[in-house]
């Protein structure tokens, strides 16, 4: 499974839309920042620090067809990137993050 963290505001639009076109971030980028199972707390520690109202989505990479390439990021991790939209479908779940607790430990948490 692979990760995107973003604004429950945006999952919300993204659910009535059918499908998840980026953050203002994404945009910039050209494509949709994902992360894997060993990359999402540093994720939320490096980009979400002080940030409340998160949702984590747990994506299935295998419904995203030729849309994933794994590129070079982060200190030179390959790191999923989508390019194009994401259809809701491929998201297993959602989960909101407890706004009481720091982006990294919530989502820390949520993963065991």
């Amino acid at each position: 499974m692979i990760y995107k963290l973003l604004s429950t505001a945006e999952w919300n639009a993204a659910l009535a839309a059918g499908t998840f076109t980026g953050t203002a971030f994404d945009h910039e980028s050209g494509f949709i920042h994902l992360s894997g199972p060993d990359q999402v707390v540093e994720t939320a520690r490096h980009h979400f620090a002080g940030v409340t109202g998160l949702t984590l989505l747990t994506v299935d990479p295998d419904r995203l067809g030729a849309t994933l390439r794994w590129e070079p990021s982060r200190g030179g991790q390959l790191f999923p990137h989508v390019y194009g939209p994401l259809p809701v479908t491929a998201v297993v779940t959602a989960q909101a993050l407890a706004a009481d607790v720091p982006a990294a430990e919530a989502v820390a948490g949520l993963l065991g």
